[in-house]
């Protein structure tokens, strides 16, 4: 067999290998130990009621930020999980200090009142780095995040 045809049939083989290991690799990679989604808040003016304020949705969730809105200003905002409200709880999960600095959220953090969750901006962190992955929601009040609400992730989310 000539040597070109050798070379031909070698990158054709090593193409088609490398097409198959793809999928593979693809279908391993976890979601990061710590992470953080930022959403805005809604425009003045919105209808009473409940708006959608925001949506992140990737392959390990569905993340939703809401308002309740009365006489056209947000008067509490909310996070969704995966199809799931999350209200305020006395008892916020515990998250790791590392992840919650890494994301500029400032300790001891501050908590809003429950149904009262504002702000000029709102994060969600999301921590997988302990026994039990949580995601907490904040409303920011200057520089600083206040605590709004949180949860307890199922594995695999």
């Amino acid at each position: 067999m000539p040597l070109s045809r050798l070379f031909s049939a070698a990158l054709i083989a090593g193409a088609a290998t490398v097409a198959l290991a793809q999928p593979a690799l693809a279908q391993k990679k976890e979601p990061p130990a710590c992470a953080a989604v930022s959403f805005r808040p809604i425009a003045p003016g919105a209808p009473d009621g409940e708006t959608d304020a925001g949506l992140y949705k990737s392959r390990f969730g569905k993340i939703e930020v809401k308002a309740e809105v009365k006489g056209g200003q947000a008067t509490n905002y909310y996070m969704v999980l995966n199809g799931k409200r999350v209200d305020a709880s006395a008892n916020p999960p515990k998250a790791a200090d590392s992840c919650l600095k890494s994301k500029s959220v400032k300790l001891p953090y501050q908590k809003q009142a429950a149904g009262a969750c504002t702000g000029n901006r709102f994060r969600v962190v999301i921590d997988r780095s302990g026994k039990q992955p949580v995601a907490l929601f904040f409303g920011l009040h200057g520089d600083d995040w206040a605590y709004c609400s949180g949860a307890t992730l199922e594995k695999g989310a």
